[in-house]
């Protein structure tokens, strides 16, 4: 279900002895939620489940951060990134994210879990200028271009630093 969601200034903040739990199906369909999850999210645990978990996706991330975090995942890779997210009453939260995928018995992906704490603010403060720029870029080249106009902006920024997207996450 699309929500028309006005963005607000109104950040929250993350307690450091906070940890954000959900798990999804190999969809994205949240299957879980736990108490912090639907705390900081905003929505009751019967809107979370069922839901997208796009439902909390803030309009200033980038497409490309997100389909980096879908091409990794679904790789049977770990992810790790900073990520901007909005609660239903439109106020934003960051986390540190780690995503990992579910396997089963026969190594399919049978689902995700994604655990995030209170990340550090010296290392929102740099990313968030390079997910503006990502934005830019994606708003820029249009719909049918923008993961890839954003990816690029990413993409640049690492070959500059010489250091892959994680060493790039940890170094923050």
């Amino acid at each position: 279900m699309k929500r028309q969601i006005q963005p607000s200034a109104i950040e929250r903040m993350m307690r450091e002895s906070d940890f954000i739990v959900s798990k999804t199906n190999p969809k994205g369909i949240i299957t879980y939620g736990n108490p912090i999850f639907i705390e900081f999210s905003g929505y009751s645990e019967e809107e979370l489940l069922g839901s997208q978990h796009n439902i909390v996706r803030h309009p200033d991330m980038p497409r490309a951060a997100f389909q980096l975090a879908w091409d990794t995942i679904q790789s049977g890779k770990e992810f790790f990134g900073y990520v901007k997210n909005m609660a239903k009453d439109g106020s934003f939260y960051w986390v540190f994210t780690h995503i990992t995928p579910d396997f089963d018995a026969q190594r399919n992906i049978v689902g995700y879990t994604s655990v995030r704490r209170c990340p550090k603010r010296d290392a929102v403060s740099k990313v968030e200028p390079v997910y503006r720029l990502m934005l830019q870029a994606e708003q820029g080249a249009g719909a049918r271009d923008a993961i890839a106009a954003g990816t690029k902006v990413l993409l640049d920024l690492l070959n500059q630093t010489g250091m892959s997207y994680e060493e790039l996450v940890f170094s923050l």
